[in-house]
């Protein structure tokens, strides 16, 4: 007898939104955008009170500003975020057996079989309650047979709800919805089928296969088969990732060395800060460069594991030296750490003094209450996008490091 599959679909609502407000209740229920600032920066996240203006992810910050004017805008912190979805995938690895992280706000787990035991639904509801009161943040939960059907179902149930679909009811469930919300159908593809004359999910699932074939190729039976409720995409087991990055593009090229180097400080101290949070040490660093021809160009360099900002920001600006070499104009900067492993920041014995082991203890607690901002170097402080739009310290400028020469 083969057993019916049973996935949940998890993810956190509006997740960067969720986030700013649960740190800043002043933005509770006002229209808030996070993501590149700039002309040219992106919306990373909206909240629900901005998309009746038209305002959606994925959107040039200018023209969501113009769309909604009245919005609060902020850039948003990566390690912030990184921080909070932890937690929640904490309590969901300490939950479920095979659980799978898509993305920094999203997740599939395998929970066949556990009907005979426990009740699939009533446990993920008692889960999603969990992360809820241990996290503070809104989340949404779909749960059918397979990965696709369980991802819209929690499309439907949003916000901060749950909606179960049973077997034998997908085409049902799925039949009524608007096709543009079959995961893996995007703007041209929509545009195809809409111009085929379909709008609903239902005319999909009347029209042959050949048909969607012909028109779209291998998309065109993929997009099918979702279309009707049949996923055998399995539940990818989650393992830690292997490496961390950060970048910025300049809302004007430059070529201010000066600032180009403080931003790689700043983005240097966040990501080693990251590393010895998550317990992590790197071995191989590389530094990224983009021109403002679009050519791009990177150096990377094999080093002792560390996670250290001391020994890591020499190495950073050596390879940027190494690097910077066209004199041209910059469009963007980037930073890379890999062949992460786990273990804690350990004295060197032959560079690192007690005073040094304490200062990062000092700086490090600072960061875990304040943000991960509130301490910064001296020579970091060019690095102003680097930055958050609001200051955790209600007004208090964050604490300055004098920039020792390494």
């Amino acid at each position: 007898m083969i057993m019916t599959k049973t996935i949940l679909h998890i993810d956190l609502d509006t997740f960067y939104v969720s986030v700013e407000r649960l740190l800043h209740s002043e933005l509770q229920k006002k229209p808030l955008l996070v993501g590149g600032t700039g002309d040219r920066g992106v919306v990373a996240a909206c909240s629900y009170e901005t998309r009746g203006f038209g305002v959606h992810s994925g959107m040039p910050m200018k023209m969501a500003r113009e769309l909604c004017p009245e919005a609060v805008v902020i850039r948003g912190n990566a390690g912030t975020y990184s921080k909070h979805s932890d937690m929640v995938t904490e309590i969901i690895k300490e939950q479920v057996p095979l659980f799978e992280k898509s993305s920094i706000d999203e997740f599939y787990a395998d929970l066949s079989g556990m009907d005979r035991f426990f009740g699939a639904y009533k446990y993920a509801t008692e889960m999603r309650q969990k992360i809820i009161k241990e996290t503070g943040l809104p989340i949404s939960f779909g749960l059918s047979v397979n990965k696709v059907v369980s991802k819209v179902a929690t499309n439907e149930a949003k916000p901060n709800n749950q909606l179960k679909i049973d077997e034998g009811y997908e085409k049902h469930f799925l039949a009524p919805l608007s096709i543009r919300k079959i995961p893996m159908v995007g703007d041209k593809t929509y545009q195809t089928l809409r111009h085929l004359g379909l709008r609903q999910i239902l005319n999909i699932q009347q029209m042959p296969i050949g048909v969607m074939q012909r028109v779209l190729g291998a998309n065109g039976t993929v997009i099918w088969k979702r279309a009707n409720g049949v996923d055998n995409s399995p539940v990818i087991p989650f393992c830690e990732r292997k490496s961390i990055s950060t970048e910025r593009t300049f809302d004007r090229d430059t070529i201010d060395v000066h600032r180009l180097k403080g931003v790689l400080i700043a983005m240097t101290e966040n990501l080693a800060y990251q590393l010895r949070r998550g317990q992590k040490l790197t071995a191989c660093i590389s530094v990224k460069v983009r021109y403002s021809d679009f050519n791009t160009y990177s150096k990377q360099l094999r080093i002792p594991y560390t996670s250290a900002d001391h020994i890591l920001i020499p190495k950073i600006l050596e390879l940027f030296k190494n690097l910077y070499n066209r004199r041209l104009l910059v469009r963007l900067v980037g930073i890379r750490f890999s062949h992460l492993v786990s273990g804690n920041y350990q004295i060197d014995l032959f560079d690192d003094t007690e005073e040094i082991v304490n200062l990062y203890h000092a700086m490090d607690t600072i960061r875990e209450r304040y943000g991960d901002k509130s301490v910064i170097r001296a020579s970091g402080l060019g690095a102003k996008t680097i930055g958050r739009m609001h200051n955790p310290f209600n007004g208090k400028p964050p604490v300055v490091l004098a920039h020792r020469k390494q």
